[in-house]
């Protein structure tokens, strides 16, 4: 086993193809697979499975990587410390539900990340596919919630997938409303005063299930229903339509100026959390980035003085 077939594995992984690591490694593929077969034999360990479709990770490919990738890291900083080497480019991912707080805390990251080449990724996506990319290790840190509604069937899923849940903080429901909105004067809500305007929520695709809603009482039936995909296009409605949709209520001002929170009158708490895997050790960057989610939650949680933390 060598520190190359390590960096082979990693770049596969990253990239769930052979030919496109292969590209990126400048190196054949059939060269490429050759490495990774007979680093699978002298381990006696299957890394990838191989189909018509792709590649996939193994269970104990993915417990693999989770060292490789450490021992690649310790040896980097041993070139670093002794060879005078430039660090090579880091690569960091995250997949969340759509909060603002999560791009505000990938801000901070990129403001104190001090390298001249590097690769971050951010991805605001489905629920399922929230799971899937950390499960895969498309993305280190995953960021969702769970409610009384949702967690059994959620935390199955995260079983299954080898992820492990941590609370960042918990919230009460709260509707994002544009500030020129007819309810906006008003110090509450409840779901009757929302009953003549449009729902707004994020679309889940092929699971569309209500356990994967991005909002809570997604069960609850409204005469005025918008599907979106992204956040932009959402908060655009909002100002447009006069639509609301129901969050945490944590909102960045900086990034939202025209849109205000009002507590949505319902006996519901939400738990705003990141998962992980639990057979890959969290890297410098993913602590990092972790530590400053929050710290960006408590700044966003002073300002508006109305979520339990």
């Amino acid at each position: 086993m060598t520190l190359q077939q390590l960096k082979y594995v990693i770049e596969v992984a990253k990239n769930q193809s052979i030919s496109k690591a292969a590209q990126n490694l400048f190196i054949s593929q059939p060269s490429l697979s050759n490495a990774l077969k007979e680093l699978e034999q002298e381990l006696g360990i299957t890394i990838f499975l191989r189909t018509s479709k792709g590649i996939t990770i193994t269970a104990e490919g993915t417990e693999f990587l989770g060292y490789a990738r450490q021992v690649v890291e310790q040896a980097e900083l041993l070139e670093n410390r002794y060879a005078n080497v430039q660090p090579s480019q880091q690569h960091f991912s995250v997949s969340s539900q759509h909060y603002a707080f999560v791009v505000s805390a990938f801000v901070r990251l990129f403001e104190n990340y001090d390298r001249d080449e590097y690769e971050f990724t951010l991805r605001e996506t489905r629920t399922y596919e929230i799971i899937e990319n950390v499960k895969n290790l498309q993305s280190e840190v995953g960021i969702l919630y769970l409610n009384n509604f949702n967690e059994k069937v959620i935390r199955k899923f995260l079983r299954e997938a080898n992820l492990e849940f941590y609370p960042l903080f918990e919230a009460k429901p709260h509707v994002f409303i544009h500030i020129g909105h007819p309810l906006a004067h008003q110090k509450s809500v409840t779901l009757e005063d929302l009953h003549a305007y449009p729902c707004l929520s994020f679309e889940q695709g092929e699971f569309n299930s209500f356990y994967f809603s991005e909002e809570i009482l997604s069960t609850i039936s409204r005469p005025k229903n918008i599907k979106v995909s992204d956040r932009a296009t959402l908060f655009n409605l909002l100002i447009g339509l006069n639509g609301y949709t129901i969050s945490t209520g944590v909102i960045s001002q900086e990034l939202n100026k025209n849109i205000c929170s009002l507590p949505l009158e319902v006996d519901e708490t939400m738990t705003v959390g990141y998962i992980v895997h639990k057979h890959v050790t969290t890297s410098k960057l993913a602590a990092i980035y972790i530590n400053y989610l929050k710290e960006t939650i408590k700044d966003e949680l002073k300002i508006s003085s109305r979520y339990s933390f």
